[in-house]
């Protein structure tokens, strides 16, 4: 047996659905909270029932909640997008120079990385399009490819995702009072004030920090899975084309509005006009402050209305793309109760307070890099992991009077770094291309190796 195989048979027998973990991690985060904080003045049961009660304020909390929503909207939107026929005709176009397999690694990880910096339901649905099309392509010609490389390459967009433009937890920070809501009775209320109303993407996406290290990653990553290419050994792929020719029927009556290209093209085009006006007046003509959860669902909804042509078409790409969303509805609100528990017992407080204690000025943002990418192997999404997290690293950046932009980073970083080895969000693809976790696994490793040097190298150096 490999060491994939190996790997991926140790991966299913330790870990269970995510949807398990985060009940297993919410019992655990009660017990940790029992033990550690419980008042002496308070009996058992009591606090017991004290913790579920902040257990709950948390599942049913309305900011958490419209943020879960948001997080859904932002995938299945994303998804939406990737299934029109623009961006089809993009990668129909790239497929033609993809005539080995070193050539088709590096193209299928360059459009998908920056894709994926723009929105990672998006990337993460191009990726694997793209990666299917070529080996249809491929098995059509008759030229023998390394499949799972590419495979791989259309997964690497998860890898930059938290660092771009859909980042859950930068989306979240950019938004007007959410730092200040968030840290309500784990920070007082002099210490509250003085934090930023909001950290605008000029702060985290747009920083230097993270312009050169997505810069490197844009030209590391493709470059790196090229040489790669040169060195692994290829094969004729059988592999028929999937074909999803549109089936006309006839429409009748209120039907044609369903239907009509004009209908669709105003209504989108009417929401366009309204996001200019907002970037020109709302916003000065400055995209990095226009950029937030609401105006970048927006936007998303707005393309994929005028892309798709008209409304049929529309929701046909959304029953497709909604079942991605499930793991938010339902796995989100575990997280934001297990914050809940967190925050209102104190437990984030004295988390803060251990990572202060072994934490400096350099250090800090690498162990936040470190804990983030350990936390995302049990709590695969940037959203989940901020609502647990975020805390942490609020009252840990401000006790330690540290950059809180690059502590933020430094957990984006830490959270996308381990989706090469939490085969989660790899599912879609490998439903798409038809590949397995365990053929895929040794070229995401390698690009997780990268990575990983590309962050730490940023994190010590800015």
């Amino acid at each position: 047996m490999s060491f994939t195989e190996r790997y991926t048979k140790a991966f299913k027998y330790l870990l269970p659905a995510p949807f398990t973990i985060a009940i297993g991690l919410t019992i655990v985060t009660f017990l940790i909270a029992f033990f550690t904080t419980r008042p002496e003045s308070i009996g058992v049961s009591d606090y017991s029932i004290q913790l579920i009660k902040y257990w709950e304020e948390g599942i049913w909390s309305s900011g958490l909640l419209v943020f879960a929503m948001q997080m859904m909207l932002m995938l299945v939107l994303g998804h939406v997008l990737a299934l029109t026929k623009p961006v089809n005709s993009i990668i129909n176009i790239a497929v033609r120079l993809c005539n080995n397999t070193s050539k088709a690694a590096a193209l299928v990880t360059l459009l998908t990385v920056i894709v994926s910096l723009f929105n990672w339901g998006l990337g993460l649905i191009f990726g694997a399009i793209f990666a299917r099309k070529v080996a249809e392509h491929a098995s059509e010609l008759k030229i023998k490819l390394n499949y799972p490389l590419i495979g791989a390459a259309g997964y690497s967009g998860l890898m930059v995702w938290h660092g771009g433009l859909s980042g859950s937890s930068l989306a979240k920070v950019a938004e007007p009072g959410h730092l200040k809501e968030m840290m309500i009775g784990i920070l007082s209320d002099s210490e509250i004030a003085l934090l930023p109303e909001k950290i605008s993407y000029s702060e985290t996406v747009g920083s230097n920090m993270n312009l050169v290290i997505m810069t490197l990653l844009i030209v590391i990553l493709p470059l790196a899975m090229y040489w790669i290419g040169k060195r692994t050994s290829s094969s004729l792929i059988n592999l028929s084309k999937d074909d999803n020719e549109e089936i006309k029927h006839s429409t009748e009556g209120a039907e044609k509005l369903d239907h009509s290209l004009i209908f669709s093209l105003l209504f989108g085009s009417i929401i366009l006009f309204y996001i200019g006006y907002k970037v020109v007046v709302d916003y000065n003509y400055d995209l990095l402050l226009f950029f937030n959860p609401n105006n970048i669902n927006l936007l998303l909804f707005s393309l994929a209305i005028v892309l798709h042509k008209n409304i049929y078409n529309f929701l046909k790409a959304i029953d497709k793309a909604i079942g991605g969303a499930s793991g938010i509805l339902i796995q989100f609100p575990l997280y934001f109760g297990i914050m809940g528990i967190m925050k209102s017992s104190g437990l984030v407080t004295d988390i803060s307070a251990f990572f202060v204690q072994i934490s400096n000025e350099t250090t800090y943002p690498i162990f936040t890099f470190l804990s983030a990418g350990l936390v995302n192997i049990f709590v695969p999404s940037g959203g989940g992991q901020w609502a647990v997290q975020g805390p942490i690293i609020v009252q840990a950046a401000n006790d330690l009077g540290i950059s809180l932009p690059k502590s933020i980073m430094a957990l984006a970083y830490g959270d996308q770094l381990t989706n090469m080895l939490q085969p989660f969000w790899a599912l879609p693809l490998l439903g798409i291309t038809g590949l397995k976790a365990k053929e895929i696994l040794p070229y995401t490793l390698f690009l997780m190796l990268i990575g990983g040097g590309i962050y730490l190298a940023g994190l010590l150096l800015f």
